[in-house]
């Protein structure tokens, strides 16, 4: 595996680190790897992440490419106009194109965690060279059993019910108790997300949701995928993975092992 960093882009404006493998089968080219920003963090990712699935993959007989959007970590600006939906898919373009041009990819696998996961879903949607995506904590939406699976335990342990409504009424008239402005981005309607994956499995995308211990505020059972997307769940395109004892980040070592062991099959499996 080497390893190189390179400036790419249509203004010459994106930095990233491309991993390699020693040697590739021409005869049966693998698509190649382009992971996402986690919000802001830059491309080394929470505690490394994206460098270490960057070097298993690469290890595996992947091309991967770990670079920063525009304006994030390294990466300048441009004067383009649109939104950041649209500066973000061609920031990806620009990405397919360096891997393409370094490494003879044609087909590519998107993964993000977080923002990664929603910047993932819009470039698969859209670009038909997608072959595959993996999306960790993204998408997902609250169903009846989330609650039922939400709020039951608790209600069958008043005692929990009424030390959680001490604690609340503790904090009421503190000066630190205010409604602070989050910075989540608003998702889109559940229907226009059940629509744009059904769009990609038609288009026989192979796709990889992991949902961590940090989304258990909206998604808390693997059976809660097929009540928020219904049909999707038993589509043999789909996998869904669950690791409720690893925090958002993984900031365990441990627990990224497992998270690149499952990446690892997954794309064994599938390409």
């Amino acid at each position: 595996m080497t390893e190189a960093a390179c400036r790419f882009g249509r203004h010459d404006h994106l930095i990233g680190v491309l991993s390699t493998p020693d040697s590739r089968d021409a005869a049966a080219p693998r698509p190649g790897v382009i992971l996402l920003n986690a919000g802001l963090v830059h491309r080394i990712g929470p505690f490394r992440m994206t460098v270490e699935l960057a070097r298993m993959l690469a290890g595996q007989g992947y091309a991967a490419l770990r670079f920063d959007l525009s304006t994030i970590g390294d990466s300048g600006g441009t004067a383009d106009a649109g939104s950041r939906e649209d500066q973000v898919l061609a920031d990806v373009q620009d990405a397919m194109a360096a891997l393409q041009q370094h490494a003879g990819c044609s087909r590519f696998v998107l993964m993000g965690l977080c923002s990664g996961a929603q910047n993932a879903h819009h470039v698969a949607h859209s670009d038909p060279r997608v072959a595959g995506a993996v999306f960790m904590d993204g998408f997902a939406y609250r169903t009846r059993g989330f609650y039922l699976r939400h709020y039951l335990p608790r209600l069958l342990h008043p005692g929990r019910v009424a030390r959680a409504a001490w604690r609340r009424l503790r904090r009421i008239g503190r000066r630190d108790d205010v409604d602070l402005p989050g910075f989540a981005v608003e998702w889109p309607p559940r229907q226009q997300v059940v629509s744009e994956l059904t769009d990609m499995v038609r288009q026989e995308r192979k796709l990889c949701f992991i949902y961590s211990g940090g989304a258990l505020g909206y998604f808390n059972h693997p059976r809660q995928f097929g009540e928020c997307f219904g049909s999707l769940a038993a589509d043999p395109n789909v996998q869904v993975r669950t690791f409720p004892e690893a925090d958002h980040t993984f900031i365990l070592a441990g627990d990224r092992a497992r998270l690149r062991e499952a990446i690892a099959d997954w794309m064994q499996q599938s390409f």
